[in-house]
């Protein structure tokens, strides 16, 4: 698995993984979507997209079927996982949901 994800996921910080596709239409809709959750949330969360067609050994290593898929880790521990795309209101609640 990519070491630099690994210490990404590892960290104390909350991390909100999307794993997308250049050709997904409904990933395209995600980026406004998670530029908003983080002006909403600011450092209390750090927030990186992953390329499947580019990292396929992170795409299965994670099962990831479709895309978008977003999920939110700590400490390495995934906490929550959801493919499809959510509004900002409800991500930017889930994520708060994690803040402890």
């Amino acid at each position: 698995m990519n070491a630099k994800f690994n210490d990404i996921i590892n960290s104390n910080d909350l991390v909100l993984v999307d794993f997308y596709a250049d050709w997904c239409g409904p990933c395209k809709m995600m980026s406004p979507i998670l530029q908003d959750v983080k002006s909403n949330l600011g450092d209390a969360v750090k927030i990186i997209k992953v390329n499947v067609d580019q990292h396929q050994d992170l795409a299965s290593h994670f099962m990831v079927r479709g895309v978008p898929t977003l999920m939110l880790f700590k400490k390495g521990k995934m906490l929550w996982r959801q493919s499809g795309v959510l509004s900002a209101n409800d991500l930017t609640t889930i994520v708060n949901n994690h803040l402890n």
